[in-house]
């Protein structure tokens, strides 16, 4: 059986032919072309983007992203336009094998400068970002090597023929090579329409932080979804053969998993309902501090120690919370002292009274009160009772710095804090059994 020459056989055949030249010079001519209009294009793009920050004294972070992957995917789309309006009018006239072999080298580079900026796009800079781009890289100049060496058709006719048995249908290598790709690329696209998506919610100040999040979380899901269910038919997998898969994860979620799907829906309740939201300060069983984060199965709770505890939603749904900012940001913290029972009362009020007005975290209104709480067995119980607005800088460090205040004051005007004292009185000691 005779093999169809390949691109690479074609152009050795025209090593002699002085039209060589002439495709040289048509790629050369080309490829200049493109790099001008793209220089052209990043210095006019660039220049509208310093002109827009400076007009809005911010720094665009995402404008800066896509300029510069507009720009890198600019030339050689450009090239690849040219050299294929080339190659079409130069096969009216005679061969043209040095721009057939270059078509698919700049089709790779833009499929790889492509997949690059999605991935950068779409997921945080990282080594592991990295090492996929060189993946993408590799693979992709593989697919071109072989398509230019003329083994590719030999490949695929191999990988059609080897097929695996999947329950009652046997589907070949090649068709779950497509489908892996297909699903990579769909979903790789709709990360990305998600994440411009998600910028858009962030960019909207009069949607709340839950309802951006919920908006966020539910569209990229729908997103790989349909991306997935997509990709898979366009390959010509039939869905039903995934049933024996769905029948696996139900029984998994009925038996295994009902305490992760419990706490997914726990934090859709959460998000939807704003019973808790970024930024307020709750108590849950032993943890407590302000929600840095509501994710579907978690939300993480920061101290003022700078411990974070990730705490299940469940918990959230199921526990009693205690929310100090849930409607109002106002808290009432509470200092209780003694003082001697031969005390001056109306002085001891004006002067925690005084105190507490003198402080800069303590409300005017509500304002501050005292408050004769109990007569007690060392001496009277006042309590002095006072508003703050700000729970999230902590209520210790406030109480302590009026307990300092307070003491001073006292020192000051002579007030007495009583205090226990205990006597010990021995009666009829033993006598001692240590002669002198």
């Amino acid at each position: 059986m005779k093999t169809k020459p390949s691109p690479i056989d074609h152009l050795l055949a025209d090593l002699a032919d002085p039209s060589l030249l002439w495709q040289v010079a048509t790629l050369a001519a080309c490829l200049a072309l493109a790099w001008f209009i793209g220089r052209a294009l990043r210095a006019s793009l660039v220049s509208r983007i310093e002109a827009s920050q400076a007009r809005h004294a911010v720094q665009s972070r995402p404008l800066q992203i896509v300029s510069g992957s507009a720009v890198r995917l600019a030339s050689p789309l450009l090239a690849l336009v040219f050299v294929t309006i080339a190659r079409a009018v130069a096969e009216r006239f005679h061969s043209a094998h040095v721009l057939e072999v270059a078509q698919p080298l700049l089709i790779a580079f833009v499929v790889i400068r492509a997949l690059a900026y999605l991935l950068r796009h779409v997921f945080a800079a990282s080594g592991a970002v990295l090492a996929g781009e060189r993946w993408i890289a590799l693979a992709v100049w593989v697919a071109v090597a072989l398509h230019l060496s003329g083994l590719a058709p030999d490949l695929l006719a191999w990988l059609d023929q080897v097929r695996l048995p999947m329950g009652k249908h046997k589907l070949s290598l090649l068709l779950l090579l497509q489908a892996g790709l297909s699903v990579a690329l769909t979903l790789l696209v709709s990360l990305w329409i998600a994440a411009l998506i998600e910028r858009r919610l962030d960019a909207a100040e009069n949607l709340n932080l839950s309802l951006r999040a919920v908006l966020s979380r539910f569209v990229r899901a729908l997103l790989v979804l349909i991306a997935i269910l997509v990709s898979l038919g366009l390959v010509g997998i039939d869905l039903t053969v995934l049933s024996v898969f769905g029948g696996a994860v139900g029984v998994g979620l009925g038996l295994g998993l009902q305490r992760i799907a419990s706490n997914y829906f726990s934090g859709f309740i959460i998000l939807l309902d704003r019973s808790i939201r970024i930024g307020d300060i709750i108590t849950v069983d032993k943890y407590s501090g302000a929600v840095t984060q509501i994710n579907t199965r978690y939300t993480v709770l920061k101290s003022l120690d700078g411990t974070e505890a990730i705490v299940p939603n469940e918990m959230l749904v199921n526990s009693p919370v205690a929310n100090l900012s849930f409607t109002t940001r106002e808290n009432r913290l509470a200092i209780q002292v003694s003082i001697a029972y031969d005390s001056d009362v109306a002085t001891v009020r004006e002067l925690l009274l005084g105190v507490a007005a003198a402080h800069p975290r303590v409300l005017g209104d509500p304002a501050p009160m005292v408050f004769l709480r109990e007569f007690g067995s060392d001496g009277l119980v006042m309590e002095l009772g006072f508003w703050i607005n700000d729970p999230e800088g902590g209520s210790l460090n406030v109480r302590s710095e009026l307990n300092f205040a307070i003491w001073e004051a006292f020192l000051r005007a002579g007030v007495k804090i009583p205090y226990p004292r205990r006597e010990v009185t021995l009666l009829n000691p033993a006598p001692s059994s240590v002669n002198p």
